[in-house]
């Protein structure tokens, strides 16, 4: 089945296109600008599912290593119709939609650009979809959906109300693809997936995270930090919060090869075949949201210690005042996704940080030979 990726090329995307390709039952299209990401990623993959090939690989299985590419702007409608159009009506069975800007900082100070890249594209890939028969989605949701949430672990049912423009547009486009999915219960289908915060790497090291410009998040920074792109100097935004284990904020972190499976198991269920847990018979409504993550919580300083254990770098932390805007808690309630999808995240903290590592070390520039 041929199914369009939308920032593919992307760290999640990577990974989930991967997964995908493993399952061989899928052949990914992938659409990306670049905007955050780097097409080197493609060479790389299909690289590592050759390696994967079973001894004598049928001409199917050859044929599955290969991904089909398109530089697309999902705020341009023509450049993502040409993709539709090359495969017609019903042609494309389903999407896993990505692609989006997701700086937090970024989206307080410019929210319009915000609501343009991540909301207008996605009603115009929607729009595109229902004129080509084309009614499974996947979205990439986020945690930071649930603001401050009121009871950690947090289960789907917690209010939404997002702290920042990047948050809102996450809840703008699930309540568009829910609306949608409710206006045609006979053709759509559409689950949203809360990411919580993915870490790690393929095992091989050929794919990792490598954001343009310099990292927002946690993990790349400690990265960067060990292979010296980054001076070892971090500082960490308040060690008062209450209940944390030291004071610093708390995440949940999940290696991002499981999260990419939970992409492929949201896809399986969005099949035609058994899908009776997700979608129990009589429902007048084909969507759901589902947490992705370990619902294990990790402090900032606990993450630190364990990067150190598997870099060696010796982290210079520098407590400064609290930033505004952050949540003291994020930790995932896994068990809707572990009990309806089968999803689970066994690989632990140390394996993360090892394959991070591993990534990073191999790729001190990532991407950027």
């Amino acid at each position: 089945q041929k199914v369009i990726v939308t920032g593919a090329a992307g760290y999640v995307g990577s990974h989930v296109t991967y997964v995908l390709q493993k399952t061989r039952r899928y052949k990914v299209i992938s659409l990306d600008n670049y905007h955050n990401s780097h097409p080197e990623v493609y060479k790389r993959l299909e690289q590592i599912a050759r390696d994967e090939l079973p001894v004598n690989p049928s001409v199917q299985d050859i044929e599955s290593t290969k991904i089909e590419y398109h530089n697309v702007d999902l705020t341009d409608e023509a450049s993502i119709r040409a993709v539709f159009d090359k495969y017609g009506k019903g042609g494309i069975w389903g999407v896993i939609h990505i692609a989006a800007w997701k700086a937090v900082g970024e989206s307080t100070r410019i929210p319009l650009t915000y609501y343009r890249n991540n909301v207008s594209s996605t009603i115009t890939l929607l729009q595109l979809m229902d004129e080509f028969d084309c009614t499974r989605i996947v979205y990439s949701s986020s945690a930071t959906v649930y603001g401050v949430p009121p009871k950690i672990p947090i289960p789907e049912s917690t209010r939404l109300q997002a702290l920042s423009p990047y948050g809102n547009t996450k809840i703008v486009c699930e309540n568009i693809i829910k609306d949608l999915c409710a206006s045609d219960p006979q053709r759509w289908r559409g689950l949203s997936l809360r990411y919580f915060n993915p870490g790690g790497a393929h095992p091989s090291g050929l794919i990792g995270e490598d954001p343009v410009g310099r990292p927002n998040n946690l993990l790349p920074i400690l990265a960067q930090m060990a292979v010296g792109r980054i001076e070892p100097k971090l500082s960490v935004y308040g060690n008062d919060y209450p209940g944390t284990p030291d004071g610093t904020c708390v995440r949940d972190y999940l290696h991002v090869v499981d999260l990419a499976a939970g992409h492929q198991l949201a896809l399986d269920a969005l099949s035609d075949s058994d899908n009776s847990k997700v979608f129990p018979p009589g429902t007048d409504n084909y969507y759901k949201a589902y947490n992705l993550g370990r619902g294990q919580g990790v402090s900032v300083l606990q993450m630190v210690e364990a990067m150190r254990k598997a870099t060696g770098c010796d982290y210079k932390v520098e407590i400064v005042g609290r930033r505004k805007g952050d949540v003291p808690d994020l930790t995932a309630d896994p068990t809707l996704a572990e009990k309806e999808l089968g999803f689970k995240a066994p690989q632990s903290l140390e394996a993360m940080c090892r394959d991070l590592w591993n990534w990073q070390s191999k790729n001190p520039n990532g991407y950027r030979v």
